[in-house]
Order: C-alpha cells, then structure tokens, then sequence
C-alpha cells in the first residue's frame, strides 16, 4: 500500500474502535436504518441468486454485515477489511451467529488473490471512500469469475450537495468523510474496460437519506419515495445506486 494512501482518512477513520463499534448503529439504527438495511439484504442476495457452494468476496467487509448474510444462505465466503478493528467486530458477530466466514485483513486496491478466484465479488460503502476507485474496480473484476456487485453515490442526486459541502469542509482542514459521487457512464466505462458489462442496477431514494433520517417515519418514506418513484424521478435522482456486472463471454 503506497503511504498516501494509507494516511487516507479511509484507512484512519476505521481503524477506531469507537467508529467499528458505533458504525451498524449510525448506518442501519432507528426505523429509516432497518428500511436501508433490509434493501440492501434483499437486492444483495437477488443480484447473486442461489448462493449454495458458491465462492463469494465480501471486499471492504466492515463489520460483516453482507459476508454473515451470503453466508447464511450457503455460500463459501472470504471477507477482507483493511480496518483490524472492523475485522475483531465482525468475528465477533459470526461467532454470535454460529456462521463461517473467513475473516482477513486485506486491501482492496491490492487483493492477494489470483484471478477469477471467486464466483462472485461483493463490495458495499467502499467505492465512495476509496483513494484510487478505478483500481478497486479492476481488483474486484480481476478475482471474480462471474459477477461484481457494489454501490456508490450517485453524481445526479442530492447525495452529490452532501458530498461537495463534505469537500469544502475537508479542504478548510476540519475532519470529515468527504465522500466521492459517481455517474452510471465513468462507472460503466471503468467495468467495460476491465471486461464487465453492466446487468442490473438498483436505486434506493429520490430524498438524501439524512432527510428521511431525520422525519424518522417508515410509513412516510415508503410513501413519499412511491410517488417519487411513480413520478420517475427515482429513475434520474435515484442514489444510492447498487450494481451487479457480468463477466464478457470474451473475457
């Protein structure tokens, strides 16, 4: 790992155990964190299908959340972090679940795997943090066999008024995550050249997800993104957006 990159607030944030610990809770806490959580359980396992025998990496596992579900549908998972503290959270959480993952410090710019040594490739709430996103990308892609699944903010949403306050905040020295947007066609581009095309895609909301936050209510978000969504906004403004791509027959 080239140093810049291991001083990258990516790497410092989340070698905190405050941050391990406290991270599910922020993310997936209270009525609106049970919706997100529950969506990214459910388009996970749909873009990988049956999950029974298969190899599956979770890259960037964080505290396991996506590794212990692929894994208590059957597949054989290997799931890497380059946080010690997020990996410790995650062993103890398989454990709980009497569920087998094998759990291992590791970079995503440089997987010690060989190529196309999983079926699958997963990898959630990294691509936005990352220093260097185009070599994840061809990481990801080089040790799949199959399919790469993965999110990011989309460019086009109110994730991207977020993320460009985050920037200016960072660059007048205060701490933040200041997060990195993506439109469809760079991520496109970047999966065509690594052999990828893209199959599916998934967006969540229209409304930036600190506002449904901080209403609180399962019942109004359902219902305010319905009618964005039948309104088609959710089609142009839709973030964050989850992936799945398959490998070219050419490749």
């Amino acid at each position: 790992m080239r140093e810049s990159q291991s001083e990258h607030y990516s790497y410092r944030v989340y070698r905190d155990p405050a941050t391990a610990r406290s991270f599910d809770e922020k993310r997936f806490g209270g009525p609106i964190g049970e919706i997100v959580a529950d969506t990214q359980a459910r388009v996970i396992t749909s873009f990988i299908g049956p999950a029974q025998g298969r190899r599956i990496l979770d890259v960037g596992t964080g505290t396991g959340r996506a590794a212990l579900l692929l894994a208590g549908c059957g597949g054989v998972v290997t799931a890497v972090d380059a946080s010690e503290e997020m990996l410790d959270l995650a062993r103890e959480r398989a454990a709980a679940q009497s569920v087998a993952v094998a759990f291992q410090p590791g970079d995503a710019h440089a997987l010690e795997f060989s190529d196309r040594s999983f079926d699958a490739v997963v990898s959630l709430r990294v691509l936005m943090h990352t220093p260097a996103w185009r070599q994840v990308i061809a990481e990801m892609c080089r040790v799949a066999d199959q399919i790469v699944i993965f999110d990011y903010p989309a460019r086009r949403s109110f994730a991207a008024v977020q993320a460009a306050i985050r920037a200016i905040i960072a660059r007048l020295g205060a701490r933040t995550e200041a997060y990195r947007v993506f439109s469809h066609a760079e991520i496109a581009r970047e999966l065509t050249k690594n052999g990828y095309r893209v199959r599916s895609v998934h967006r969540q909301f229209v409304l930036p997800i600190a506002a449904h936050k901080a209403i609180g209510s399962q019942r109004f978000t359902m219902w305010i993104e319905r009618r964005l969504d039948d309104a088609g906004l959710l089609r142009f403004l839709g973030s964050p957006v989850t992936l799945v791509a398959e490998r070219c027959a050419s490749s």
